[in-house]
């Protein structure tokens, strides 16, 4: 287990680079704690949707998404967050934290555009929940968030029916490549050897990520809040997780692969975009998981790069 960070942490060697090749040194650690602060804790208590990213026992990072009814996940004291059952069936999330305890977690809500990320060590209860001991606890700005309004308690249906995995593969097919292309939400999962694994979230506009064939996306990186975790980690560490929220159809697209920054390529067909994610697709997981489909579209972000018409793309 790795030791906790103290509060207002230093960047690692990633972080470093990234933030001096952006030109954006001497970043502040403030507001980076190794505790759940007060203000946090009755909004993660109300929270029903939350990312976790694992590393397998073949180097791979995945990014996993879990609904639950509000209570799902519960603060036990300032160092200490536990979850309800997330084991679903197709997803590595369990079976990687047997092996390694190193999670990272984002925890979002769509109606009010908040979000909070929490990394740590994962202790795996009997009913396949969780009990994470924190080790970096943080806000993040509301920048690209989509607004979705979640179902009341008595309209949602969260729980009633569970996840169930609908395929897995190498490669996108036609329909996984039609809902990338589709997509206004994303979150990415990365991981650095020493520092742990962290999720964080992406959006922009439905069509901000490019399918160049079945094994490779283009990813636009905007303006955020120049910590480049997620670049960080990858400058270090390629392995890369992705999983792509279908809110019409209640499904989940899981992708692991390898990603790499991308500084020099031209990024006029990417509006906004101060650098390119580049990212190679080597596994595909695709679940159905009803509960996302309780979530009602409002409005896009005002943060979003306005993009060009899209050019159909044959398939």
């Amino acid at each position: 287990m790795k030791a906790s960070l103290p509060d207002g942490a230093v960047w690692h060697d990633g972080e470093l680079a990234v933030q001096q090749r952006a030109g954006v040194a001497e970043v502040s650690g403030h507001g980076i704690r190794s505790s759940i602060p007060e203000g946090a804790l009755s909004f993660l208590n109300e929270q029903r949707l939350a990312v976790f990213g694992s590393t397998g026992p073949d180097g791979k990072i995945w990014a996993s998404l879990r609904v639950g009814k509000p209570g799902f996940l519960h603060v036990l004291d300032p160092f200490t967050l536990q979850t309800a059952s997330l084991e679903v069936s197709g997803d590595p999330l369990i079976e990687n934290l047997k092996r390694n305890q190193d999670v990272g977690m984002v925890v979002i809500d769509f109606g009010t555009r908040r979000r909070m990320r929490l990394n740590g060590e994962a202790e795996i209860l009997p009913d396949n929940g969780l009990r994470i001991r924190a080790r970096q606890v943080y806000g993040n700005c509301q920048q690209y968030i989509q607004q979705r309004a979640p179902e009341t308690e008595s309209e949602s249906k969260t729980g009633s029916v569970a996840a169930t995995l609908i395929s897995q593969a190498g490669q996108l097919n036609p329909d996984q490549r039609r809902w990338i292309e589709a997509a206004d939400t994303l979150f990415i999962a990365s991981a650095h050897p020493e520092r742990g694994v962290d999720a964080s979230h992406r959006g922009g506009n439905p069509g901000f990520v490019k399918v160049q064939s079945p094994n490779r996306l283009i990813i636009p990186d905007y303006h955020g809040n120049n910590m480049f975790n997620t670049l960080g980690n990858i400058s270090v560490n390629p392995r890369t997780g992705l999983v792509f929220p279908d809110f019409e159809r209640g499904r989940t697209l899981q992708l692991s692969g390898l990603a790499a920054v991308d500084w020099e390529s031209d990024r006029s067909a990417f509006p906004g975009a101060e650098r390119l994610l580049v990212f190679t697709i080597e596994s595909v997981i695709e679940i159905e998981q009803p509960s996302l489909s309780g979530y009602r579209f409002q409005s896009y972000s005002p943060f979003n790069p306005k993009l060009p018409p899209p050019s159909r793309t044959a398939l």
